[in-house]
């Protein structure tokens, strides 16, 4: 019997492996597809937002999220029993997708499908990395670092606190297709990209540019690379095995009012600027009610910026609210951001 192919994508926070997933699902050509996705925080945002893709090859029970700490270091207790449930199931996926977390280690995540029970099923088609042009372009390999920061300090199971240059090295090194994304941002550096990129990627692997991750399908889940048996081409930091301690980091939740109108994310938008530059906020997401409105608005908040949009309707049997997540450094005063946010909010509606 032919095992089933899994594409393992990886990437910094930002870099747009979201969006790579949507477009893949929404152009799956009738396969159906599983996806595991490692995400960490008391609500898991990114799972929300796949679940409510739309696309019939996108159902929420073929959507396993992996929120108890990096993949590659709960490989035994959280990734091989979520894969192994996947495969109990009928009808067997044709494809599946897993999204690991920016500071994930490939490498040790395609090890695991080289274990017998795993093999005899499944083989890593490809490893897809997630880059931002725009931020390599500026001279950093992530757009907020100290968003990556917070996922760090937010995964309590995590034995390999590697420096983020350390990191991008193993995506990239580990990769079969990198995928330079957010190139509309930054067309007249190509070449440049380019040239500092190739000498870091795999003899073999290819770069394809890219405007909100609209990567065509065939391409992405037809690389057939069997990265399973392919690990020594594959070399990492972390082949000794070297761990790394972690810092400490807290989250939060914050209810707030329901917005006005979509004029209230101007307020809003302010608030979180101000916050961010008098407190060390690392990243705040999560969904609100528009009055008046039939769907439900996704922020998405890293640094100063909130990003928006509606990603589906309200459901019948729901509760309609606002509710944020906030990550940051340990010592948040909760108070004052929480009273901050929700100003923002009230002092709109009362317009």
């Amino acid at each position: 019997m032919a095992r089933i192919p899994a594409t393992v994508i990886t990437g910094f926070l930002g870099a747009g492996k979201t969006s790579l997933i949507r477009h893949l699902l929404t152009h799956a050509s009738g396969k159906r597809i599983a996806l595991l996705i490692n995400e960490f925080g008391d609500v898991g945002v990114d799972g929300e937002i796949l679940k409510a893709c739309g696309a019939p090859s996108c159902s929420q029970d073929d959507i396993i999220e992996l929120a108890n700490g990096c993949i590659c270091c709960t490989v035994a207790d959280d990734f091989l029993p979520a894969i192994e449930a996947l495969l109990a199931r009928e009808p067997k996926p044709d494809h599946i997708i897993v999204e690991t977390s920016g500071l994930a280690l490939p490498k040790p995540l395609v090890k695991a499908f080289a274990w017998p029970d795993v093999k005899a099923a499944v083989t890593v088609d490809g490893v897809v990395t997630v880059l931002d042009a725009a931020a390599l372009a500026a001279g950093r390999i992530a757009d907020d670092l100290a968003a990556l920061e917070a996922q760090r300090a937010a995964d309590e199971t995590l034995d390999h606190e590697s420096p983020i240059e350390e990191l991008f090295e193993e995506q990239l090194g580990c990769a079969d297709l990198v995928i330079l994304n957010k190139m509309d941002l930054v067309s007249d550096q190509a070449d440049a990209l380019l040239a500092k990129l190739r000498p870091m990627i795999r003899p073999g692997a290819q770069i394809l540019q890219a405007q909100g991750a609209a990567v065509d399908s065939a391409v992405v889940l037809g690389l057939e690379a069997a990265a399973e048996d392919d690990l020594d081409s594959r070399p990492s930091h972390h082949d000794d095995g070297h761990e790394h301690d972690h810092e400490d980091f807290e989250t939060f939740i914050v209810e707030l009012a329901p917005l006005a109108s979509q004029d209230a994310l101007e307020p809003l938008r302010a608030a979180i600027a101000d916050l961010v530059a008098r407190h060390p906020i690392y990243r705040i997401k999560g969904f609100a009610e528009v009055l008046g409105k039939p769907m439900r608005l996704t922020l998405q908040g890293v640094g100063p910026r909130l990003e928006s949009y509606f990603d589906r309707p309200w459901q019948a049997d729901e509760t309609r609210a606002t509710r944020l997540v906030v990550i940051g450094a340990h010592g948040l005063d909760q108070a004052a951001i929480a009273q901050g946010l929700r100003a923002a909010v009230l002092a709109q509606a009362a317009e």
